[in-house]
């Protein structure tokens, strides 16, 4: 009986050399020399294991970073440099199968079906950095905006991603400009800002109208 190792072997070879899934799981499954039942006892369907791909690409990413000695000491705008750092140099072993999956899954408005369940972990991943940056001081506590900061990296995630599988230039060092551009500027707008300032001072004297009205002269 066949393993879910052998399994994704034997797709990833079949979708890079053809550019294409199998035609079905019958014709694929016969080909690897096992029955039906052996396929569905790892994975639902062809999508399935593009999905665990991806899952365990970023769960693989992740865990690594965090088991980093200097991962305590990073700011949360170095830990998502960290990550996103790690994670292209992490998809480069499997540069061929994500240019072919993304590609073919490509959504006009909506995130890949292949990254469902990369979403979640990532923005939980986030939401831990960013909730760390708050108690910090790091990031700003804005009202209603704050909850939507992890929005703001998922579409950073997506930026990136996308600009990595199109980037021709030696090393991917364009990419590496795309990380650190797209970070920083993201965690500016979290961080506090003279507008913040200025909306701070507009809430005291809202507070305070009736002293400030005394000290009128």
């Amino acid at each position: 009986m066949a393993t879910a190792q052998q399994i994704r072997k034997a797709y990833l070879d079949y979708v890079l050399t053809n550019n294409e899934k199998p035609k079905s799981v019958y014709v694929f499954v016969k080909k690897l020399k096992i029955t039906e039942a052996d396929f569905y006892q790892f994975f639902s369907s062809f999508e399935s294991i593009e999905k665990t791909i991806w899952f365990e690409l970023t769960f693989e990413t992740i865990n690594k970073i965090k088991e980093q000695e200097v991962w305590l000491q990073y700011t949360a705008r170095e830990k998502m440099l960290s990550f996103f750092y790690s994670y292209l140099e992490n998809l480069k072993n499997e540069r061929s199968f994500v240019i072919y999956s993304l590609k073919n899954h490509r959504g006009k408005f909506s995130t890949p079906d292949v990254l469902a369940g990369v979403k979640p972990i990532f923005e939980n991943f986030a939401q831990e950095i960013i909730e760390e940056g708050l108690d910090s001081g790091e990031l700003a506590e804005r009202r209603f905006l704050s909850k939507r900061y992890k929005d703001a990296l998922w579409i950073q995630f997506a930026f990136i991603v996308n600009f990595w599988i199109n980037d021709d230039s030696e090393g991917f060092e364009k990419s590496d400009e795309a990380i650190e551009k797209g970070i920083n500027v993201t965690f500016d707008l979290f961080q506090h800002s003279p507008i913040d300032n200025l909306l701070e001072y507009g809430k005291f004297l809202s507070r305070n109208g009736k002293f400030a009205e005394k000290m009128r002269f």
